[in-house]
């Protein structure tokens, strides 16, 4: 089997002194592909030049800021990363966002972050990685406002149906991460109702190991537990998630399978 991956944050600091050795980990494990996520300018800088140093497993990167940090949007923020953007390397643009739990920075500046990012994704063809928490609605007004114009994926989605169905019915993909293995989990319906072409899995290394790795941080090679505990909600194989989120997660960034 392999398994790709679909979202970390190998840039961490968490991970600086052994990098090579988390992806010589992941790659034991059958993770052939890792997409490197940003959450501003000097983190996608970073994560540009992990993808360019390694061929295994292959690292992709993401050029974008977080809504935690969306106080620090700008015109020279804007600028940077349509610089980087343009890099062979760079596969989307994100992680973007609204995040109204923590609330690390003023609504409005998020939402205008957000939506300065999404268009930053059309004018460059590129898919949009979403982060989404307690905004669903906000969230889902902006999905449809792009609907058919831009590409994107609610990564680690926790969200209510309102925005699963603002998700599926613009032909965008849901990422489940290990969440879904935690005892408190308790919407596995969501996990079931997202088509199979349209399913991805993921990390969010370093957080939210899955079990039984609860207390670790997580990294690339536990995205195996991510898959045979959303092959098991499903009662479908591991081998078919394996493949199938692989496949997805091609054809998603836009990366030769």
């Amino acid at each position: 089997m392999r398994f790709f991956d679909s979202h970390a944050h190998l840039t961490d600091q968490s991970f600086a002194t052994e990098v090579a050795d988390v992806l010589e980990r992941a790659a034991r494990e059958g993770v052939d592909s890792i997409a490197c996520i940003a959450s501003d300018p000097i983190d996608a800088r970073a994560a540009l030049d992990l993808a360019r140093s390694s061929t295994r497993p292959r690292l992709w990167a993401t050029v974008g800021v977080h809504p935690h940090i969306a106080g620090i949007w700008s015109a020279e923020a804007l600028a940077e990363l349509e610089r980087l953007a343009a890099a062979a390397e760079v596969v989307a643009i994100g992680e973007t966002g609204l995040d109204f739990h923590y609330d690390n920075a003023p609504r409005r500046e998020q939402i205008e972050a957000f939506r300065a990012q999404i268009e930053l994704a059309e004018r460059l063809s590129l898919p949009v990685v979403v982060h989404s928490r307690q905004a669903d609605d906000e969230t889902a007004e902006i999905i449809r406002e792009h609907a058919g114009r831009v590409l994107g994926v609610l990564h680690c989605f926790s969200g209510g149906p309102g925005l699963l169905a603002a998700g599926l019915e613009t032909d965008w993909y849901v990422s489940f991460s290990g969440i879904v293995s935690f005892k408190s989990f308790a919407d596995e319906a969501a996990v079931r109702s997202v088509p199979l072409e349209r399913l991805l899995i993921e990390t969010d290394s370093p957080y939210l190991a899955p079990v039984p790795m609860r207390g670790r941080r997580n990294e690339p090679s536990f995205v195996t537990h991510v898959a045979a505990r959303v092959a098991e909600i499903r009662g479908e194989a591991v081998g078919r998630i394996a493949e199938a989120t692989h496949e997805n997660a091609c054809r998603f960034y836009r990366i030769p399978g």
